[in-house]
């Protein structure tokens, strides 16, 4: 079994060849995608997918790159969500201090509050991490949740670990797969196979073959396939233990 951890299926990008999008996923063996929402006002267009489209499961969060256009109010709405509709986590959520128009108070308002509803309701978190990955393992010392996923971790070892030691998985996928993502490979290749997740982030995060194209679930064996030869393990050993690191770590997949 594949798993996509990330895909963002609800985005524009597919609304003209969803259904084309799906299938082609479904024929190269990804039976589960994690469809994460990033804005209140998309959390419909998530729900409606992942009841139209088969193997697919929700997660409902605010964004740390929306958090500037969002409503304190949003977090009640979310709150209401994650109670309805027993989404697998609470995501897309986290910090991005990558961005110079942002305002890194305001995105960590809304990651400790989300965090807050994740213990609250007992749901692990999908963290979107860039620029800001010690202030973010800061903030999950303080407020323990049911570990989650590194969203397209890009950390060191050292970071990994503290990671892995609070019930995270990391999530690898199209970065991987170039050649001079020479650090990224070499956690790929090293980090123990209980600890990685697969996933594409698509339609973002395109792999190396694509030449900057649109990604779809369905690079997702490629990738695997990737993971497999860093390793020098078979292919379908890579997928069945990063299936079963999924299920364990988003236990309603």
């Amino acid at each position: 079994m594949l798993i996509d951890t990330h895909c963002h299926l609800d985005a524009a990008e597919f609304d003209a060849d969803r259904d084309a999008v799906h299938a082609a996923a479904l024929a190269g063996g990804v039976e589960r995608i994690v469809v994460p929402a990033v804005a209140v006002d998309g959390f419909p267009k998530v729900k409606t997918a992942v009841e139209r489209y088969a193997g697919c499961v929700a997660a409902y969060g605010i964004h740390p790159l929306r958090v500037m256009r969002a409503r304190e109010s949003g977090l009640a709405v979310l709150r209401d969500w994650l109670e309805c509709e027993q989404p697998v986590a609470v995501g897309e959520i986290g910090l991005d201090f990558h961005v110079t128009d942002g305002d890194p108070a305001r995105q960590e308002f809304f990651f400790v509050e989300q965090l807050k509803l994740a213990r609250e309701f007992g749901l692990p978190v999908l963290l979107h991490v860039r620029r800001a990955i010690d202030r973010i393992l800061g903030h999950l010392r303080r407020i323990r949740v049911a570990g989650g996923i590194a969203h397209a971790f890009n950390g060191s070892r050292q970071q990994a670990d503290e990671f892995i030691k609070l019930g995270f998985k990391l999530g690898f996928g199209g970065a991987m797969t170039f050649s001079g993502s020479t650090r990224i490979r070499r956690l790929a290749a090293e980090l123990p196979l209980a600890a990685i997740v697969l996933e594409t982030d698509a339609p973002d995060i395109p792999p190396a073959w694509l030449g900057g194209g649109r990604n779809s679930p369905a690079e997702l064996p490629r990738i695997a396939r990737v993971l497999a030869d860093l390793r020098s393990l078979p292919a379908d050993e890579v997928a069945a233990q990063c299936a079963a690191a999924s299920r364990a770590v988003l236990p309603r997949l």
